[in-house]
């Protein structure tokens, strides 16, 4: 079986030979093409190039058609990216600076026409040729609730959220959820077959359970209304499980990512085989790891997940800080102990 065959049959419950494996290498494909991050992520050509080395390189599953989380915000914007020689690029430019600023911003009618927008659809394009029939090619979306984070900074959302006008707030999400439908439907159209959504502001570590289900409940259902098909629940490495039912029961997605600190046997019961759950590794921890605490842990969790089946390996977004040792250590274990019998 292909790993996209692996991945869909793991979804619906099918026999397969192991569980998908989704090792996620974003920065190091500059490294493998000896590019600065400025250079390699200036083209899409460059990073289909890399995903595709570093899918050759260790043998994991899925490839990225993602570059960095401020991609969205120049589609909507900003002027300047910030590139570090060792570390993920971020936003420079707040689109947004003062809570004036909301009624004034606009949303692209068309995001595939926007300059942007170029580098992803050539790399989804060179993704799906060389891979889209045999490999899960993800995207990243940002929910409408999260993205004003990188619109304007985490510190005056979250001041907006939780203290300021409700209608500028929401006006402003309204805006995002637009935006956010139109990124879903370009990426499944350029090849994209698996897409992490993300939202922190989907768990109760960002804000209370409550106005989870009051209020950004409500703005992901609008997100995901013309469907969850292999949409992957993601609250960017903040725990899931104290929200599993509720998104099962109101947004029935079919993939769940939840955090490591999350407890993966009470993940299990939760999801109870409604959809797919994914064992994350803490791959910040792999910095220091040696090559057998990678293995051990690797063992630990497909110990607690694999039984039973509807269960993937992932990881969060590899640092660049992690030996390639402890990568290959990581992979060899997953396959070696994902095996079913």
């Amino acid at each position: 079986m292909t790993p996209l065959e692996i991945l869909s049959a793991t979804i619906s419950g099918q026999p397969t030979p192991r569980v998908p494996i989704f090792c996620n290498l974003l920065d190091q494909g500059s490294k493998l093409l000896n590019m600065s991050p400025e250079q390699y992520y200036s083209k899409g050509e460059y990073v289909a190039e890399g995903q595709l080395k570093i899918l050759k390189h260790f043998g994991h599953d899925n490839v990225w058609s993602a570059s960095y989380v401020g991609k969205e915000a120049q589609l909507l914007g900003c002027k300047e990216i910030l590139f570090a020689d060792h570390g993920a690029p971020n936003v420079a430019d707040f689109v947004i600076k003062s809570w004036d600023d909301i009624s004034t911003f606009e949303i692209p009618e068309d995001i595939t026409q926007h300059p942007h927008w170029q580098s992803i659809g050539d790399c989804l394009k060179i993704l799906h040729q060389e891979v889209g029939a045999t490999h899960p090619i993800c995207a990243y979306v940002t929910a409408s609730t999260t993205l004003p984070a990188i619109l304007m900074g985490m510190d005056k959302w979250m001041e907006l959220v939780l203290t300021g006008p409700i209608d500028v707030r929401d006006e402003l999400v309204k805006k995002c959820s637009h935006f956010v439908q139109q990124q879903l439907t370009a990426y499944r159209a350029a090849g994209a077959n698996v897409i992490i959504y993300a939202n922190p502001f989907g768990s109760p570590y960002f804000i209370p359970q409550k106005m989870i289900v009051d209020w950004s409940m409500p703005w992901m259902k609008q997100d995901l209304k013309d469907g969850p098909d292999n949409i992957v629940y993601y609250c960017g490495m903040a725990p899931l499980n104290a929200v599993t039912e509720l998104v099962i029961e109101k947004l029935n997605v079919n993939i769940f990512y939840p955090a490591p600190s999350d407890d993966l046997t009470e993940a299990k019961r939760l999801i109870n085989g409604k959809g797919l759950t994914s064992g994350v590794l803490d791959d910040i921890k792999m910095i220091h790891w040696t090559e057998q605490q990678t293995r051990d842990e690797v063992k630990c969790i497909m110990a607690l997940g694999k039984p039973e089946g509807h269960f993937l390996f992932g990881t969060g977004f590899m640092p660049l800080d992690i030996p390639e040792k402890n990568i290959i250590a990581m992979l060899d274990a997953a396959f070696e102990y994902g095996r079913y019998p």
